[in-house]
């Protein structure tokens, strides 16, 4: 499949990574020679200098005998007239554009066939429903969802002094009092797919498979005392804090944003008029004081630097906020993660580059296809969710007979509306739903799972 993706900022760049790896046959166009040279020096694509939205240039990359292109440069305007170019080019074409401004929300879905716009993306949005799930769950580092939401693949940091410490998966069960699975371990950077005699270590990141209505539970049993969001101190006035406020507020939970630029105080205010929009600097000790910092329920750091995101989480710990949600946009380097204690991270990158590689992987494999991937552990593994057909080999075959490659598990499988954490009596047959892990590499479809 040909691929042309059209500005290397942080989501292209990382489409880049991901796509090449998977090995598709990468285009990618951008302004600035500089970041192409980057682009060509750590990923094997093709470059072209220039605008997205002119037509030499698409001809040049090769729009004519494309498959997709996928429009992420940093403004919106470009994005739609390069689709919209680009599929006067190629009637044929699928594409994909990022839109970030809420005031296009409404008209772009209206007008996505006059834009040829075969899917839009926006990563502040997907971010901040990403966050209000974390808030809803307090407890949890990360969790991503399938089976129509009833299923769900959590984070969990296994600290000093946890139940978990020092116990194998095999005696899990007596611990939580819940049917779960550990599918994956992250130690020491190192992805680990656990067998039931693995022991858990402190410092373990680990990744469980369970029911949503056994999520609750699991927190409990585990001596994860929450309680429910009331109000939230969001550190940063940007397009995330935003939508995240607006879905707040609608669920009754108050509100506080901290932001440096007047201007942008005035936006807001105007925009969210039941939101306290205060005008201040987020990373001073005496503005997060000022707001109640120690009264909050939760913490969400959304400022423009990693760096700034971090101290301010740090800064929340030490005044034992129950709940700290910071974004991250450079993760490459997860160790980092280490050094966040209780607090969950969100890559708006890595939710918009999952839905992307949903709908590529969706495109090549019509029958079979994934209907939801997610990837966890820092990236180096992926929870695939397939809906299975009548074509499907093995069905009906019990797991403990089954040959699977080597880093691949099948966490869930889902019935009828009815979901079971499988063990090797379980088996699956066609209609079902089945949620794989991986760590050995991309796959396409489910018969990939077997040696």
């Amino acid at each position: 499949m040909k691929i042309i993706i059209a500005g290397t900022g942080k989501v292209g760049s990382m489409l880049a990574r991901q796509l090449t790896q998977e090995g598709y046959d990468i285009t990618v166009i951008d302004s600035d020679s500089n970041v192409l040279d980057s682009a060509l020096e750590q990923y094997d694509v093709m470059t072209i200098v220039g605008n997205c939205a002119a037509k030499n240039i698409l001809s040049a990359a090769g729009v004519e005998t494309a498959d997709l292109l996928i429009a992420a440069t940093g403004s919106d305007e470009i994005n739609l007239l390069c689709c919209l170019t680009a599929h006067t080019l190629n009637s044929k074409l699928h594409t994909i554009a990022r839109i970030r401004n809420p005031e296009y929300a409404s008209q772009i879905y209206d007008m996505r066939e006059t834009f040829a716009l075969s899917m839009t993306i926006n990563p502040e949005k997907q971010a901040a429903l990403e966050i209000e799930r974390l808030l809803k769950y307090p407890g949890f580092s990360k969790l991503e969802t399938f089976a129509k939401g009833r299923v769900e693949i959590v984070e969990l940091r296994v600290d000093e002094g946890s139940k978990l410490c020092g116990r194998t998966l095999i005696e899990l069960n007596s611990v939580v009092k819940c049917k779960i699975l550990v599918c994956t371990v992250l130690r020491d950077g190192n992805v680990i797919t656990p067998s039931g005699n693995f022991k858990l270590e402190e410092g373990d990141r680990i990744f469980v498979t369970a029911s949503t209505e056994n999520l609750t539970g699991l927190l409990k049993n585990l001596g994860i005392i929450t309680k429910k969001v009331r109000r939230v101190l969001i550190c940063g006035g940007s397009r995330i804090a935003y939508h995240l406020s607006q879905r707040l507020i609608r669920s009754g939970i108050g509100v506080t944003i901290i932001e440096k630029n007047p201007e942008k105080c005035i936006q807001l205010s105007a925009l969210l008029p039941e939101v306290d929009i205060i005008n201040g600097d987020a990373s001073s000790s005496f503005a997060l004081e000022g707001e109640g910092i120690d009264r909050c329920d939760a913490l969400v750091t959304l400022t423009g630097m990693d760096e700034q995101n971090i101290i301010i989480s740090l800064y929340g710990h030490t005044h034992n906020v129950p709940n700290i949600v910071t974004k991250l946009d450079h993760i490459d380097d997860n160790g980092i993660l280490d050094f966040l204690p209780q607090s969950s991270v969100v890559c708006p990158k890595e939710l918009c580059c999952n839905a992307i590689v949903r709908y590529v992987r969706a495109m090549q494999n019509q029958t079979g296809a994934a209907v939801a991937v997610h990837l966890i552990a820092d990236g180096k593994a992926e929870a695939i969710e397939f809906r299975l057909d009548k074509s499907t080999p093995n069905c009906g075959t019990p797991l403990k007979e089954l040959k699977l490659k080597k880093g691949v598990l099948i966490s869930c499988i889902t019935r009828r509306g009815k979901t079971e954490i499988p063990d090797g009596n379980s088996s699956f047959t066609y209609g079902d739903s089945v949620v794989v892990v991986t760590n050995s590499g991309a796959i396409y479809q489910f018969s990939d799972i077997f040696e």
